[in-house]
């Protein structure tokens, strides 16, 4: 509760946009609706890449909410992330990899990030990323002339 009290007017709606996004993000994944999720987010016109401030603020804000939020996984946290930021007009892509060895049970383990431009945003180290093996993307971006 006391953490509580140092946050910000802003920062705490920030907290709870990103409360109600990771929950409904948790709850159209587990009902298999995955392609409306993506329209939803690929309505929004984006613009640009946010600043390093920008995406530090909504990694935290997604991150510690979904602590808060039964099997909110690595996809939940970086679609909701995603579409955080293209609500605020900020592209990015969530990029599902899976890491070069096999889980404690033999599984393949995929895993999904959150970019914005070169930076990962959400799903772990510059240092994991790089170890992993990307498998596909699902971007938010602006229109430009060359990509």
């Amino acid at each position: 509760m006391a953490r509580l009290r140092r946050i910000s007017a802003r920062q705490a709606c920030l907290l709870l946009e990103c409360l109600f996004t990771v929950v409904v993000v948790r709850c159209a994944l587990s009902m298999r609706k995955n392609d409306m999720l993506r329209r939803r987010i690929a309505a929004h016109t984006v613009h640009s890449v946010a600043p390093n401030h920008r995406l530090a603020e909504i990694a935290w804000a997604v991150a510690a909410v979904a602590r808060s939020v039964p099997k909110a996984t690595c996809l939940t946290q970086a679609t909701a992330g995603q579409w955080v930021l293209a609500r605020r007009g900020f592209d990015s892509i969530v990029r599902i990899s899976v890491p070069p060895l096999t889980d404690a049970n033999g599984r393949i383990a995929p895993h999904a990030w959150l970019m914005a431009g070169d930076t990962v945003v959400l799903g772990g180290t510059v240092d994991q990323y790089y170890r992993h093996r990307m498998l596909h993307d699902y971007p938010v971006r602006a229109p430009s002339v060359a990509r």
